[in-house]
């Protein structure tokens, strides 16, 4: 198992996995990603904020880093922080503890970087995952409603968001 970039050459295979993320949310909630844009993954792909999972040359899983993050975080932005979003796991891998694996992971990332947090938000409502996040090391600090703004991906306008944090250094 090892957590590397995604490349260009990964980019359906993300998508793909977005989009059976989404189709697993309709069955489990009415909390659902609206869809991600082909080209703001690329960009991230090309900014070596995209990262996969590999484990017996599959991808299991997917996620996504930023190191700010205004338009959720507020004053708190100001951190250095490394932020996680978009964790996608390949329906194959499911159940695997991928939350706590990636939590590891940006810990010692945040570590090495000299980064003071590691952040990551969901529905205010989702009460499964907020407990995995809690068990994987998170503290909850706060709501936050998010309102359509440019620049923040629409699966985020109109939703209230639960904010977790860990405190590195």
């Amino acid at each position: 198992m090892e957590i590397i970039n995604a490349t260009i050459t990964d980019l359906n295979t993300l998508m793909s996995l977005y989009d059976s993320a989404i189709a697993h949310q309709k069955e489990v909630s009415d909390l659902v990603w609206k869809g991600f844009n082909k080209a703001m993954v690329l960009k991230e792909i090309e900014e070596n904020r995209q990262w996969k999972i590999i484990i017996d040359g599959e991808i299991a899983c997917v996620f996504m880093t930023a190191f700010n993050d205004p338009h959720i975080w507020d004053e708190r932005d100001k951190d250095s922080a490394i932020y996680v979003h978009r964790i996608s796991t390949n329906p194959d891998f499911r159940g695997r503890g991928f939350v706590k694996l990636i939590t590891d992971w940006s810990i010692n990332f945040a570590k090495i970087n000299q980064i003071n947090f590691v952040r990551l938000d969901t529905w205010q409502d989702n009460a499964k995952l907020h407990q995995i996040y809690l068990n994987a090391g998170y503290t909850y600090v706060g709501i936050k409603q998010i309102v359509p703004t440019e620049g923040l991906p629409v699966h985020y306008w109109g939703v209230t968001l639960g904010l977790f944090e860990i405190k590195v250094n």
